[in-house]
């Protein structure tokens, strides 16, 4: 492959790139343990996003080698393969947790907010995500949120307690040199914080959890898959039943 590209994302903020249909981009662990929240469009379209609720139906609660990203009705169609995760070894733990998972949303200030009696903190990935868009596009700030969804958790350690079956996290067992690789199978646009709960071994949003950037290299492959074909839009007519 030849790289073309590369965007690092930096801790407590977040970056975007954009990743043409047919080519590879890599989230890479750099420095220490990290996880990012992972938003995806279609760069020619911004209404059609990662829908992590359909993804997680038809893969399961994480992902890994060969699952397929989908996207939101009305499009529904997959955007993004997985082809390669250096943490695929990870397997699921003696606790339920695993890596990858599509099961969160994202640290956000609201309910930080609604958690702390009214304290404010600006880099929540919501937050960060909401900036990157607007920096990206052009948009203001109150028009780049809406477009901000739920995310594919990157690197982080998640699962559901067996005894009371609340989500949880635990620190991320990535480590620098990992890297988590997708085949772009539309033209993306991607956005993804370095979340200040950093590894998330203990808290989201903070100021004191260690953090480090993310990088993101943008590969232009020797050759396509044999019979590859951009996926078209879902094909149901949308008359629904009328």
């Amino acid at each position: 492959m030849e790289l073309i590209g590369t965007v690092v994302v930096p801790p407590r903020d977040a970056a975007t790139w954009t990743v043409p249909a047919g080519h590879i981009f890599r989230i890479i662990s750099t420095e220490g343990a990290q996880v990012g929240d992972l938003n995806l469009f279609n760069a020619n379209d911004l209404k059609e996003r990662l829908y992590t609720g359909k993804t997680r139906a038809l893969n399961g609660t994480h992902v890994g080698l060969g699952d397929q990203l989908f996207s939101n009705f009305p499009y529904l169609r997959p955007i993004a393969t997985i082809t390669h995760d250096t943490l695929d070894w990870y397997g699921f733990d003696e606790f339920g947790g695993s890596v990858h998972d599509v099961i969160g949303t994202r640290c956000d200030p609201y309910t930080h907010t609604l958690l702390s009696a009214g304290d404010h903190y600006h880099h929540c990935c919501h937050s960060n995500l909401t900036r990157a868009l607007a920096r990206a596009t052009g948009m203001t700030l109150s028009e780049a949120e809406p477009h901000i969804h739920d995310v594919l958790n990157v690197f982080m350690c998640t699962g559901f307690s067996r005894d009371t079956g609340q989500y949880f996290m635990k620190a991320s067992p990535v480590r620098p040199g990992d890297y988590l690789e997708f085949f772009a199978e539309v033209d993306l646009l991607g956005c993804m914080s370095a979340c200040p709960g950093g590894d998330c071994s203990s808290e989201h949003s903070s100021d004191t959890a260690s953090c480090h950037p993310l990088l993101v290299e943008i590969h232009k492959p020797a050759r396509l898959p044999e019979g590859w074909r951009a996926p078209a839009i879902n094909g149901y007519d949308r008359s629904h039943g009328c």
